[in-house]
């Protein structure tokens, strides 16, 4: 018997999780069941820390839901879709509450009301927050409401591929990594909550798991990726590691420091200082870096890194407000932040593109047509509210709006709806046939050699300053890459627990979707948000203020793009 449900969402973060809770929500009948390669509760939102951004005005009475709107839209250098920010913002009061509903423990004001802090590119007091461990709190409450629903949870399961036929998405073809069974699911609805990509790139915040598999599957299946050139470096990553130091930890007041001791965002963002947004400051950082005014583990200049430093804040308020990342620097480091500055430098965080998708999260194919019965959420997807660069706080805010709206638009849609006829042992037998061949190829090289090398092009041809030159000679190394896939070869030929099977096919997804940011990248000939390119450092709205819809093929990577959605605000020079 072929699996079967009503609704199939890939993905246990933040946002299937949201978009399951509102499906069965709003529908108690329907059947609905959320798949995920690790467990729901290991999902890379656990990881998130600084918390989620809404005009509660507990803190600052003047906020309102358009200040943050347009925070947002000119955060993202106008590259936003200003009706998908206008409900964004909106809506976020309200779901900030019905997560606190749901019992959310958000960190408190002396009266009891919801503790708002400072974050990059906000005009006002607005993230909300559970100390520095945000989407830990609120993945937990979710994942709990999924069982008090009776979702059901394929926990360990690895989607292999999108089963889209004319036009309508049918279901998902899938091995269960524990005994290596392959099964294929139809539904009336697919939804994609499948998260970023960082491990496309050799240092990042993200977790193993974010490979860019949904990217890949949905661009195999030949539906185009928006706006992949737009990779946001997150400015403190700790070094050398790359783990985050959340953007809290400034919120809170730390300074950035430089080999000389100044304080150097004076010189990028005079009014923002270190909140500024993450493109303008980890632009800055990697400026005095090159400039050699980075620091040495000596302390001595012309390192790789320079100082957060939370010394001032004193030991009390780092131990109460961030001791997820006091923890983190002292675990992984060696460093005391209450007596010692915090090495750091930028790394790979969020992925602003994705899946493109309209406010209701039904798929794009293209500028003007949707795809039947294929929703996507969360960071996975493109209905860009984020644009060229996100600011800190919104990405929870989106998967927590968008994931409710999308499982609401899901539930009209599958109402009065029949299941698709799937020819099941056609997809067995290719899926089969795949994983056969490469546990069959007799190959030269492991996974991980490839896939360093991968990881380190990636870095350094498409990395935070970029040009022409750099980008074509980044696209020539991966085509001799993508050529090496066939040669790999598993030691693991089994059918139990074989990671190194999962590593074989995300290594696919990191190549594929690596190719498209490089290609849209390329094609961007302008400066824009995370975007920046040392031969065109100025935007271009006359040409470029619009979205890069970019279609994969065996022969190479096609760009169109889509006009912005401007209702609210004009585009205008961005100055902090």
């Amino acid at each position: 018997m072929m699996l079967q449900h009503d609704v199939i969402i890939v993905g246990g973060g933040l946002a299937g999780c949201r978009a399951a809770v509102e499906i069965s929500r709003t529908n108690p009948s329907l059947n609905v069941a959320v798949v995920a390669k690790s467990h729901p509760i290991r999902s890379h939102s656990v990881a998130a820390q600084g918390g989620m951004a809404a005009s509660l005005k507990n803190v600052d009475p003047e906020d309102s839901w358009e200040a943050h709107a347009f925070d947002t839209v000119k955060g993202s250098d106008y590259l936003a879709d200003q009706d998908a920010v206008a409900i964004l913002t909106q809506e976020a009061p309200d779901v900030v509450i019905d997560l606190e509903h749901l019992g959310v423990l958000f960190s408190r004001l002396t009266d009891g009301r919801i503790a708002q802090r400072a974050f990059g590119g906000h005009s006002h007091n607005r993230t909300c927050y559970a100390a520095d461990k945000t989407g830990h709190a609120i993945l937990h409450e979710l994942v709990n409401n999924l069982r008090r629903y009776g979702v059901q949870i394929y926990e360990e399961w690895y989607v292999m591929r999108l089963i889209l036929e004319d036009g309508q998405a049918k279901g998902l073809v899938m091995f269960h990594i524990v005994d290596g069974k392959i099964e294929v699911v139809r539904a009336k609805a697919v939804m994609f909550a499948t998260g970023g990509y960082g491990r496309v790139y050799n240092t990042t915040s993200n977790d193993y798991a974010s490979t860019g598999d949904g990217l890949a599957m949905t661009a195999i299946a030949g539906l185009p990726l928006e706006d992949m050139e737009f990779v946001q470096f997150h400015p403190t990553g700790l070094y050398p590691v790359g783990v985050l130091i959340s953007e809290a930890v400034r919120g809170e007041g730390a300074y950035l420091i430089n080999a000389e001791g100044d304080r150097f965002m004076a010189n990028y963002a005079p009014s923002r200082m270190e909140l500024a947004p993450r493109d303008i400051t980890s632009r800055a950082i990697a400026y005095e870096i090159r400039a050699g005014r980075g620091i040495n583990p000596d302390g001595s200049a012309g390192g790789q890194f320079v100082y957060l430093d939370l010394r001032h804040l004193g030991k009390e308020k780092i131990m109460s407000r961030v001791p997820f990342c006091w923890e983190e620097a002292h675990r992984l480091v060696g460093v005391d932040a209450v007596t010692q500055p915090m090495p750091v430098r930028p790394t790979i965080h969020y992925c602003m593109g994705g899946i493109p998708v309209n406010t209701n999260g039904q798929v794009r194919s293209s500028a003007d047509n949707l795809v039947d019965g294929f929703f996507a959420a969360g960071e996975t997807s493109c209905v860009s509210v984020h644009g060229a660069n996100r600011l800190g706080s919104n990405s929870l805010l989106e998967c927590v709006v968008y994931g409710k709206r999308t499982g609401a638009s899901i539930a009209r849609y599958v109402h009065n709806r029949k299941l698709p006829s799937v020819d099941e042992q056609r997809y067995i037998a290719e899926a089969k046939q795949q994983i056969q061949s490469l546990l069959e190829q007799p190959g030269k090289y492991r996974i991980n050699q490839i896939r360093q090398e991968f990881q380190d092009t990636m870095t350094q041809y498409c990395g935070v300053f970029r040009t022409e030159e750099l980008m074509r000679e980044g696209l020539q190394k991966l085509a001799e890459l993508q050529q090496q896939y066939p040669q790999i070869y598993l030691d693991d030929k089994g059918n139990c627990w074989n990671t190194e099977l999962v590593e074989a096919l995300e290594l696919q997804s990191l190549m594929l979707v690596g190719q498209t940011i490089l290609a849209s990248a390329l094609n961007r000939q302008e400066s824009r948000g995370a975007h920046f390119r040392e031969d065109f450092q100025q935007r271009d709205d006359g040409n470029l203020l619009k979205h890069t819809m970019a279609y994969y093929s065996p022969t190479g990577i096609d760009i169109q793009y889509m006009p912005v959605v401007i209702n609210m605000f004009e585009a205008k020079e961005r100055k902090y």
